[in-house]
């Protein structure tokens, strides 16, 4: 166990070498000078020049990647071109207000998620498995910004429930922050539950097929002993790498729902900053949310074999 958990651990570190490679060499890609759009069209050369040597752009690319690596390990993402804030710090700011919505939702959904796609598996073919199985199609189906945009609607524009735009942080006022992301995240709960569902269905119908669960049924174990036993943790694994995926995917930004929202979290930062050309900021943003896949996907792996120890094993 400790040494799978070691080894995974440091196959990390080439990952998130590489993930830095591709973000430096995908910035340094992007057509148009970063010199000239801070200064403006109406720099004159000596300025522009000066600027580059100051930011180190006259040096090889080479170097320019390893002063940025070294910098990026210490916490130094730059400074922003738009409003001359730190990028850490700032990307920090924005990433809590994703971070509570996205990890709330992915909670609530798989905790909907797993038993339905249990309870689904084990009445196969049956009325209550096409119930379930419908509804999370159904769920699935439909696009969260036009889910959010009906929700807003109903909630918000017929009765005034809920506010339709803005955002309180929940650190200045609890109440009202708690109000301003119900929406989002009850959004995201019922387009999320459906993928799980349906991933939780057929990992299960697939451990029920095992020659263990029909011989502990022979043996007599009652039916729900096989479910809680020898069906879920084997049947978990499968729906626990979507659970990651999903994380990985909304924690990046869900940048149309933030917008949707009007919610200031790390996707709409994105969005700001590829239309502001922001450069430092998109930087640091892309290496901050390939390093969210990255942690996430070792979290996941390192708990498979709290599920399954055959994983450590192999």
């Amino acid at each position: 166990m400790l040494a799978y958990l070691l080894r995974r651990i440091a196959m990390t570190a080439p990952t998130l070498l590489l993930v830095s490679i591709a973000v430096f060499t995908l910035m340094r890609l992007i057509p148009g000078d970063p010199v000239q759009l801070m200064l403006g069209e109406g720099a004159d050369p000596a300025q522009l020049e000066l600027a580059r040597q100051q930011m180190g752009l006259d040096q090889p690319l080479v170097t320019q990647y390893f002063v940025w690596l070294r910098q990026a390990l210490t916490g130094d993402l730059g400074v922003s071109t738009t409003n001359g804030l730190a990028v850490l710090p700032l990307i920090w700011e924005r990433f809590h207000v994703s971070a509570v919505i996205v990890l709330t939702a992915v909670a609530l959904a798989s905790l909907i998620a797993v038993p339905a796609g249990l309870v689904a598996a084990w009445r196969k073919d049956r009325p209550t498995d096409l119930a379930i199985i419908g509804a999370a199609t159904l769920m699935l189906s439909v696009p969260s910004f036009w889910l959010g945009l009906l929700l807003l609607m109903f909630f918000g524009q017929y009765l005034h429930w809920l506010p339709v735009v803005g955002y309180v942080p929940m650190s200045e006022d609890f109440s009202q922050g708690l109000l301003y992301v119900i929406l989002p995240i009850v959004t995201l709960v019922l387009v999320e539950t459906g993928v799980l569902t349906r991933m939780s269905r057929a990992s299960t119908i697939e451990v029920l097929r095992l020659e263990y669960v029909t011989h502990a049924r022979a043996k007599g174990v009652p039916e729900s002993q096989v479910l809680r036993r020898h069906v879920l943790p084997n049947a978990f694994n499968p729906t626990l790498t979507m659970i990651g995926l999903i994380l990985g995917h909304l924690l990046s930004g869900i940048a149309v729902l933030e917008t949707v929202f009007t919610l200031p979290g790390l996707g709409r930062l994105m969005i700001d900053s590829i239309f502001a050309r922001d450069y430092p900021v998109l930087q640091g943003c892309l290496l901050f949310t390939a390093c969210i896949y990255v942690v996430i996907n070792l979290i996941v792996d390192m708990c498979y074999p709290l599920f399954d120890p055959r994983v450590s094993v192999q």
